[in-house]
């Protein structure tokens, strides 16, 4: 039997994850908290703005038990990095790719809530990301994935998927919705200062895990604590090349295919003629000309369900 110490921290709900699915737990979680953390109280925000003034309230490097996904703990990384907090996630979204990469994501609330709360954390990568438009500049962190282009407007349509859809049926079902716009867009697209790719490209993906979409393995060796970010390119594909192509990503087999390229880099930066649709962690950026990411290493404490 582990010896652990009583826990402390907070547990933070988000009650719209999972299209509002989410605020059912709340009375389970509190019960549940009643009885193995007595200490640990439950905040439940009505809203992210909201959510970000509790954190920032709290003791730097305060013990979060994020109940939520991958879109939840996107939208509350500016307080989260900046108070130092360590971050317990427990899998209640849509996505999730976020605890797949952690380990959590097939483990019951309960034993992912008890793990957020007594395991010990270790430091993962974040991606930091500056698109440039005609709107201006958007500048923001990413845990999961930065999408441009067809892939970054699939995010923008699961975004509004009927309630009845989850997990990867929402992208499935995006990804059909989009098919009419899918086009290779121009790109000049480097990788640490060298150029990877400068013409026709259908995919463009930026991942700090193994899977983006709930769960479809873009870029099978990615790890979220590796100090590197993985490029997924796909080149000149028409739109009936690309059906056979995104069937073999459910399967991770697209890696085989000559037109796709993975890349490791630290760095990214990617030129358009026209402004791209742009998301990270599947939330939508402004549109942009131009982009660039920068990893920041180390830069947040999460839980993982494996141990060292």
């Amino acid at each position: 039997m582990r010896s652990v110490p009583e826990p402390s921290g907070v547990a933070l709900l988000n009650p719209a994850a999972d299209g509002g699915r989410a605020a059912e737990l709340r009375r389970p979680v509190e019960a549940w908290l009643a009885r193995n953390a007595p200490g640990v109280s439950l905040l439940t925000p009505q809203s992210i703005d909201q959510a970000q003034a509790m954190l920032l309230i709290l003791a730097p490097r305060t013990r979060v038990a994020l109940l939520g996904g991958d879109g939840s703990l996107h939208q509350l990384l500016p307080s989260l990095m900046r108070c130092g907090h360590r971050v317990g996630l427990v899998p209640v979204g849509t996505g999730n790719d976020v605890a797949r990469a952690l380990g959590v994501r097939h483990l019951p609330w309960e034993e992912s809530l008890d793990l957020a709360l007594h395991a010990a954390t270790r430091p993962v990568d974040i991606g930091q990301v500056e698109a440039s438009g005609p709107a201006g500049n958007d500048a923001r962190c990413f845990v999961s994935s930065l999408t441009v282009g067809f892939d970054a407007r699939v995010a923008h349509r699961a975004l509004a998927a009927p309630g009845w859809l989850r997990g990867r049926n929402r992208y499935l079902w995006a990804t059909a919705r989009a098919w009419a716009e899918l086009a290779p867009v121009d790109l000049r697209i480097w990788a640490d200062n060298r150029l990877v790719q400068e013409g026709p490209t259908l995919i463009a993906s930026l991942l700090n895990t193994p899977t983006y979409g709930s769960g479809i393995p873009a870029a099978p060796e990615a790890r979220i604590d590796d100090h590197w970010l993985d490029l997924l390119v796909g080149g000149d594909i028409g739109r009936w090349r690309a059906l056979p192509l995104m069937l073999s990503m459910l399967k991770g087999h697209h890696t085989r295919a000559p037109q796709v390229a993975l890349h490791s880099c630290r760095k990214l930066q990617i030129e358009a003629g026209e402004p791209l649709a742009i998301a990270a962690d599947g939330e939508p950026l402004q549109s942009a000309t131009r982009v660039t990411v920068h990893l920041l290493p180390k830069a947040l404490h999460m839980v993982f369900a494996e141990p060292l």
